[in-house]
């Protein structure tokens, strides 16, 4: 820690910090994404996709109305990245899934975000240990949704 930096950090430091992680990672992630013809909702959308998902689920998870997701569906529809089926429980229902070239799009992307990777190649492996199991423990609170 820094001079400046209590040995225990306050909540406040440590909400700035993530929250300043989280605009360099969304900024890195968002630049790879228009080097493929996306555009970051475009990206976030297929990055969400681990399976299946009704339109509303996307809305809510892209925290935007459901109309916007038709658009921005159709749009990564046309380039074979997603399809929609319509839910085994519900025909009424359209889900949204991610194609194996959507996949593999995501993918790509991950691995060209050479500013997170570069930061990320700062730690040591141990340090790199340590981040993802105190990121593991977050993230079920901070996935809830209210």
């Amino acid at each position: 820690m820094s001079a400046t930096t209590p040995e225990t950090p306050t909540k406040p430091q440590l909400l700035e910090l993530l929250a300043a992680i989280g605009t360099a990672q969304w900024r890195d992630f968002a630049a790879a994404a228009t080097r493929h013809g996306l555009t970051p909702t475009q990206a976030k959308l297929l990055a969400q996709l681990d399976g299946p998902l009704p339109m509303r689920a996307l809305a809510t998870l892209l925290v935007c109305d459901a109309s916007n997701v038709t658009g921005i569906v159709d749009r990564l529809e046309i380039r074979g990245l997603v399809r929609r089926e319509p839910d085994p429980a519900d025909r009424r229902v359209k889900n949204v899934v991610v194609t194996d070239e959507g996949r593999e799009t995501v993918r790509r992307l991950r691995e060209e975000m050479q500013t997170t990777h570069g930061a990320l190649d700062t730690l040591s492996p141990a340090e790199s240990g340590t981040l993802y199991a105190l990121l593991e423990r977050l993230r079920p609170g901070m996935e809830k949704t209210g």
